[in-house]
């Protein structure tokens, strides 16, 4: 699952809506709106982003966030080492071989060192 299914899911379930409910709402299929929500289909285009959020009337604050994470919530990442260190070049094949096995309290470390990382130009 998605971090932007997860998301809607629950805003769903809090809401008291059905998937298919949603479906009909977004004039999509309750086969795409599920495969989208468990991460079977890729990153959601950023119109679709938008009629979630008015189908189920989200705030702004809300609505921003939803925003955020179908940003970060493409199913399938590549990740191109191309030019930089052999460090990270191992880490990311290490990660994607082991990144099944890792429990949610590692993935959460891992996931808070990469966020809190500066931003340094190439």
């Amino acid at each position: 699952m998605t971090p932007f299914g997860a998301r809607v899911r629950a805003l769903r379930a809090a809401r008291g809506m059905t998937l298919n409910e949603l479906a009909a709402r977004l004039t999509v299929s309750p086969a795409y709106l599920s495969a989208l929500e468990h991460g079977r289909r890729g990153r959601p285009q950023p119109g679709l982003v938008m009629q979630v959020c008015g189908a189920l009337d989200l705030i702004w604050d809300e609505a921003e966030t939803l925003k955020a994470l179908a940003a970060v919530s493409a199913p399938r990442v590549t990740l191109n080492t191309g030019g930089l260190s052999p460090l990270a070049t191992e880490l990311a094949n290490r990660l994607a071989a082991r990144l099944s096995h890792l429990d949610d309290d590692t993935l959460a470390a891992l996931l808070e060192t990469v966020r809190d990382a500066p931003d340094r130009p190439r």
